[in-house]
């Protein structure tokens, strides 16, 4: 499809009209276009040869709107770092159409009614960090939002220092957020609050349409898949960052790529954010979080469904992620099967990395190919005698399996990412990109696509993160 042959839909204007406020994007400054997602450009019907015009750098700067489009903001309010606010919203995001089911929005194009007093712009270092780990996301098979490209301008925008300004064209099957429910329940807009709800479950949880209990339901299902996607941040390592309300996909996906990072050494007490100065959204409190959240959610929801119902919902949640989360730790391990005693030996093992500072990723990808040479593997810590004690339950465990260590081996390592986009990683692409190079991006993002394959042009990232970068924090707007 060519970009004359676009034609959005706007499904979330057929909402209350303080749901959202209609606002036109303002274009960047010179725009042009730093990478193109050719497999998002695919799900959206659009041919790849569109991707590098002129018109489409004019689209995703928000200057060529297509037939349909009709731009806007979404309104949501949030419970961030604990305390409630009431009134945030999309205050750099603008939708601009939904194509194939899919919602588009310009992340940086401009103020809109929740800007907060902020420019409504985003900073060539926050657009190629999410645009980058959305993609890394979803090559590691985790819910995400994506990205269909990424310009770059001559667009000053002031932060701490003068930067420059960009845009990332993002798309998700859904927008909505736990804040956007706890917005119109906290305004006892309950005529507003159903007809949200009944909107998510058609977007999100089509199968329960005209179901009996159906909001019951409808809240069961999130609390399921928000517990399996804590459990995939924690096998992978990842931590968010900032995991406000307001932050929470009601679809379970991972959304809103800020201060986020992958574990170098493993570290459950690691806070990626330096706003975080208490540690609420450190990385071992992810899953106690995403339950501390649904609950919000629970209170929001409250008017339209019995709590006691929500409660039965809610006391699923940690056996739901604890089984999900020793699944994906057992197929790590190479196990065939999760039997009695394996949360205990996943314990074990997370608590000899943590002693050893061993880095994550690298363990996990040593493992795989471990034969009963422990060599490799004890390398990766100073002190041997707190690994040769794991492995020593560990060989115990894989006695126990019926498939031969090559059928492990294989299944290992496609289990366990050879690759994942480190920070420091990241920073190279950013600092190389200011300077006007952007190769960097290209080979990172040929590593997000394809996290397990070897890549041995690429071999220098997949290794220890030097010391000098390791389990750094960054800010919001990073």
């Amino acid at each position: 499809m060519k970009l004359n042959e676009l034609k959005l839909t706007n499904p979330y204007l057929k909402l209350s009209a303080e749901c959202y406020d209609r606002v036109k994007p303002a274009p960047l400054t010179k725009p042009f276009l730093i990478h193109a997602n050719e497999a998002v450009a695919e799900m959206l019907g659009i041919d790849k040869e569109e991707l590098y015009t002129e018109e489409f750098v004019d689209f995703v700067n928000g200057a060529y709107q297509p037939e349909g489009s009709d731009t806007f903001a979404m309104c949501y309010a949030g419970h961030q770092f604990g305390f409630y606010v009431d009134r945030l919203g999309d205050g750099r995001a603008i939708n601009i159409g939904t194509l194939n089911g899919l919602h588009m929005q310009l992340k940086g194009a401009g103020q809109t009614k929740y800007s907060r007093s902020g420019d409504g712009r985003a900073v060539l270092r926050s657009s190629i960090r999410e645009y980058l780990m959305s993609e890394a996301m979803h090559g590691l098979g985790i819910e995400t939002t994506r990205a269909l490209a990424l310009i770059g301008s001559e667009h000053s925008v002031f932060r701490q220092e003068w930067e420059k300004g960009a845009i990332v064209l993002r798309v998700s099957p859904s927008w909505v957020r736990f804040g956007t429910f706890e917005y119109f329940a906290h305004k006892k807009k309950l005529k507003e609050l159903e007809a949200l709800t009944d909107y998510a479950i058609a977007e999100s949880y089509p199968h329960l349409i005209d179901v009996e209990n159906a909001y019951a339901s409808f809240f069961g299902e999130v609390v399921k898949r928000t517990a399996r996607l804590m459990a995939e941040w924690q096998a992978v390592g990842f931590n968010h960052g900032v995991m406000n309300t307001d932050n929470m996909s009601i679809a379970g996906l991972t959304i809103d790529y800020g201060p986020y990072a992958f574990l170098d050494d493993y570290d459950a007490g690691y806070i990626c954010n330096h706003t975080d100065q208490y540690g609420r959204y450190s990385f071992g409190n992810q899953p106690s979080i995403g339950e501390w959240n649904l609950r919000a959610l629970m209170a929001a929801l409250s008017p339209l469904i019995h709590t006691e119902k929500m409660e039965e919902s809610m006391a699923g949640y940690w056996k739901i992620y604890k089984a999900h989360y020793t699944e994906l730790m057992c197929r790590k391990m190479g196990f065939d099967e999760v039997i009695e005693g394996d949360l205990a030996l996943i314990q074990h093992m997370l608590g000899t990395l943590q002693g050893l500072h061993i880095d994550y990723t690298l363990f996990f990808r040593t493992l795989s190919r471990y034969d009963g040479d422990r060599a490799a593997i004890l390398k990766l810590g100073l002190y041997h005698q707190p690994m040769h004690d794991w492995l020593d339950d560990y060989d115990a465990r894989l006695a126990q399996n019926s498939s031969t260590q090559e059928e492990r081996e294989g299944k290992m390592l496609m289990s366990n990412p050879k690759y994942v986009l480190k920070n420091y990683m990241l920073q190279g692409a950013i600092d190389a990109a200011v300077e006007g190079t952007y190769a960097l991006i290209d080979d990172l993002f040929r590593i997000a696509r394809n996290p397990f394959d070897e890549h041995p042009e690429y071999e220098r990232w997949a290794g220890v993160t030097p010391e000098v970068y390791k389990n750094n924090k960054l800010s919001c707007s990073s």
